[in-house]
């Protein structure tokens, strides 16, 4: 469910009217519902009323500092990857002992600075990450709290690019020597280990790949645990798909979700960590565009946007759907005709999707991206020397702007010439 409904024949996030966003701010932009948001994290605090737990949102799936205030109000810690997402949860508001860090690429200068910050725990992905922690963490004389990603060899049946849990992935211990490092970790000074860790993938739409991996999850804590380790916390990593067709089934809902941790590692007494992103942020948002030409092409039409791939890359880069509708509603019984969706970026990728059934729209008409909210301005680009999409709020009737979009003038006064030249 999202807050994005047709009300007197115009498309409005909650109580605004979208064209009255195009108006104020242009086009492209994104939207955000602050209800929506609301609505789906508490869904999974629902899901996990069962146990002591803490949902933290996955910061890279939209890294907006007024996102991220909204969630942390209710309560959200934050699950990040850089030292960039740990300083915006922090701006949030964010205190540290409600931040994770994952990711498999930790610097040494980020290790200090969220040591120096505060930190819930690392999610340890390797070895030499471990050896560099202790080191970091000795010389500072303080404890690093860690779980280790643990790679459970589980296909998630997602798509390859956001598969994390198979053997082949980068992430993570294999699963078969995690004993023998949870000893090393014991033994290392300025490490205290603390839990396990797992993430198996994104936009999983079965529950049955999180069934096998939390299974061999729950195996593996009693084992570390007969090995003396003190294993108090799980985290189940995120994962949990939405729906970005609105005429497919539904994938599962939290939940369903919640109801399978309990069934795996219910009975181990564990404080349960989890952490969704795009099962939050997704559906709460969208991309909102204009029309700039129809133009006719041999045995094809296409309607050209002024939003590009460098505003929303997910198609170009995973083939990923995104409905599409207009702002306007079309009228009962409205012709529709099939037009191929493309923006004005010099590159065949920029498609969003072939042969999409619209009804009649002029130069200027509105469109918007459905299901836009995570993995969308994060991940936006200035290709072409585009200024970045801007992003905005909405609460009620009420909307703010919580990213301008840069002028002309501030993107090329990033750039310098050097004296020499």
């Amino acid at each position: 469910m999202d807050h994005f409904n047709y009300k007197d024949g115009i498309l409005h996030a909650e109580d605004v009217p979208l064209t009255r966003i195009a108006e104020a701010v242009g086009t492209p932009v994104y939207v955000y519902s602050t209800a929506t948001l609301t609505r789906h994290f508490k869904l999974f605090q629902q899901a996990l009323d069962w146990t002591q737990h803490l949902v933290c949102f996955a910061v890279k799936a939209n890294s907006n500092i007024a996102v991220l205030k909204v969630l942390a109000d209710l309560g959200a810690g934050m699950d990040i990857v850089s030292a960039g997402e740990y300083a915006r949860a922090k701006a949030a508001g964010v205190p540290g002992e409600r931040i994770v860090f994952s990711g498999v690429g930790k610097t040494g200068d980020e290790m200090r600075m969220v040591l120096e910050g505060g930190i819930r725990q690392f999610n340890v992905e390797s070895e030499p990450e471990l050896e560099l922690l202790s080191q970091i963490a000795s010389s500072m004389g303080v404890e690093a709290p860690i779980a280790i990603r643990v790679n459970p060899d589980v296909d998630a049946k997602t798509h390859e690019k956001i598969a994390t849990g198979k053997s082949e992935n980068k992430f993570g211990i294999p699963i078969a020597r995690a004993r023998e490092v949870y000893a090393r970790a014991a033994r290392l000074p300025g490490i205290q280990v603390v839990g396990v860790d797992m993430h198996i993938g994104s936009q999983l739409t079965d529950l049955d790949p999180f069934r096998q991996a939390y299974a061999k999850m729950a195996d593996l804590t009693r084992a570390l645990r007969d090995d003396g380790h003190d294993i108090r916390r799980l985290d189940m990593g995120g994962g949990l798909g939405i729906p970005y067709r609105r005429d497919n089934n539904a994938p599962p809902l939290p939940i369903e979700f919640g109801q399978v941790v309990r069934e795996t590692v219910g009975d181990l007494g564990c404080e349960i960590e989890i952490e969704p992103g795009r099962n939050i942020a997704g559906n709460a948002g969208i991309l909102l565009s204009s029309v700039i030409y129809l133009k006719e092409g041999e045995g094809r039409d296409f309607l050209i946007l002024d939003a590009a791939m460098n505003d929303l890359v997910r198609p170009a880069m995973y083939g990923a759907h995104h409905d599409i509708v207009p702002v306007i509603e079309p009228s009962v019984g409205a012709a529709v005709s099939a037009f191929d969706v493309v923006g004005p970026v010099c590159e065949t990728g920029d498609t969003f999707d072939k042969g999409v059934q619209l009804s009649a729209l002029a130069p200027g008409g509105l469109v918007a991206f459905r299901s836009a909210g995570a993995y969308g301005a994060v991940m936006a680009s200035e290709y072409n020397s585009r200024p970045l999409v801007p992003e905005v709020l909405v609460q009620g009737d009420q909307f703010a702007v919580i990213r301008a979009r840069p002028s002309l003038e501030e993107m090329l006064a990033r750039d310098s010439i050097p004296e020499w030249l």
